[in-house]
C-alpha cells in the first residue's frame, strides 16, 4: 500500500526538480549576461552570478544522483 505512494511521489518530486533545473539554468543564463554586458561590474553583481552558478550545479547533481534525465523531460 505504501509502496505504491512512493513511486508516484518520486515522479512527482521528480518532475518539480526538473523544473527548479531549468528556473535555475534560466537565472543563471540570464545574470551571467547582465554581468558579461555589465560596463562596470561590481561585487556583489559578481557574486550573485555566482550564487546562481552554485544553486544550478547543485541541483543538476542532486537530478544526477535521483538518476532523472533531463531529456525525458523535456521532451514530455
Amino acid at each position: 500500500m505504501f509502496f505504491r505512494r512512493k513511486g508516484k511521489l518520486r515522479v512527482e518530486f521528480g518532475e518539480q526538480l526538473v523544473e527548479q533545473v531549468r528556473q535555475a539554468k534560466e537565472d543563471w543564463d540570464r545574470q551571467k549576461s547582465l554581468f558579461e554586458k555589465s560596463i562596470d561590474p561590481f561585487g556583489e553583481m559578481e557574486i550573485q552570478t555566482e550564487v546562481m552558478k552554485a544553486k544550478y550545479f547543485f541541483l543538476l547533481r542532486e537530478a544526477k544522483k535521483r538518476k532523472i534525465s533531463m531529456l525525458k523531460s523535456h521532451l514530455n
